[in-house]
């Protein structure tokens, strides 16, 4: 079944290791960090895997070098291999297998750390990284993410999402700048209230920023905007989760109307290729599901409850 593969010399697991560290790091060089041994050995390496398999994996791209079409599937069988291999190893070696977790700056400080810290991981050790969308899209293909937490559910195939809830947004004026509810969305609507924007991050949910609107700061993410509302000099849209504390009250929410209509959701999604790699892993994403879905569920419900009317 095999007999053509192993029929002549060139192909082995240091030279797929190769491959794999110089497609991760961009070029021969960086993979090498510097070392000219190294990248002498890395060289030969992939020049004998090109020879076995008659084909160019790697191609210069500026200074560094990229993986060709052909690079980047033997790159993905590779590490589908590897994964196997260290995976296998791991269970018989007794050892725990640590899972890398995606997700925005945001959710990680506010739903991601609250909820392993807090909740039963069922022993599983877990590490956070912070990473945007198309980041996580991509290194969960790749494999180097267990799982991620993503706004959308429209990702490539084969990944597949599970629902951990949704959200709002609010405008928030903090009341030391003397406007009322009123004065305040009048302000916001003329484009003269000063407003601390998470842009990229409104965009995502469709909410357009009028250019004549006066802006005070442009932040990197919603986390950051809040950060910044606390200076007490400008407004923000925010994720009304954001707004839970006890020094919300140095801020009044200002209802407009066009905001109202304006939701987010988080969605846990991995590749179902881990699942196959790593039997444990399902146990696990059911287990960080849970824990996610029960820290959006309370965080959102205790915002609701806040901006429900009240009985005299």
């Amino acid at each position: 079944m095999f007999g053509k593969l192993f029929a002549e010399s060139g192909l082995s697991l240091d030279r797929l290791k190769a491959l794999l560290e110089v497609g991760q790091a961009g070029s021969i060089v960086k993979a090498a960090e510097g070392d000219p041994v190294r990248q002498s050995q890395y060289s030969r390496q992939i020049k004998e895997l090109e020879d076995f398999f008659r084909i160019r994996l790697i191609e210069r791209q500026g200074r560094g070098t990229k993986l060709t079409p052909g690079g980047r599937e033997l790159a993905r069988i590779s590490r589908f291999f590897m994964l196997g291999l260290s995976n296998f190893q791991r269970g018989c070696l007794a050892e725990e297998h640590v899972f890398r977790i995606g997700a925005g700056a945001t959710f990680t400080r506010e739903f991601l750390i609250p909820a392993i810290a807090g909740g039963e991981t069922g022993g599983a050790t877990y590490a956070t990284e912070i990473a945007g969308t198309e980041e996580m899209e991509r290194r969960l293909h790749d494999l180097t993410l267990d799982f991620g937490v993503v706004g959308t559910k429209s990702l490539s195939r084969p990944l597949q999402t599970r629902s951990l809830g949704s959200w709002n947004v609010g405008l928030w004026i903090p009341v030391g700048l003397g406007l009322g509810e009123k004065d305040g969305l009048a302000a916001f609507e003329a484009g003269g209230l000063p407003l601390i924007l998470a842009k990229s991050e409104l965009e995502v949910l469709g909410v357009v920023i009028p250019p004549k609107q006066r802006t005070f700061l442009v932040c990197d993410n919603f986390l950051e905007a809040r950060i910044a509302l606390d200076g007490g000099k400008a407004a923000a849209i925010l994720p009304q989760f954001l707004m839970s504390g006890p020094e919300t009250g140095l801020f009044q929410e200002v209802h407009v109307p066009k905001l109202e209509s304006v939701s987010g959701s988080y969605s846990l999604a991995w590749n179902p290729r881990l699942l196959r790699l790593n039997p444990h892993a399902a146990k696990r994403r059911d287990a960080i599901a849970r824990l996610l879905a029960g820290r959006v569920s309370s965080m959102c419900s205790l915002n609701k409850r806040r901006d429900a009317p009240q009985n005299p």
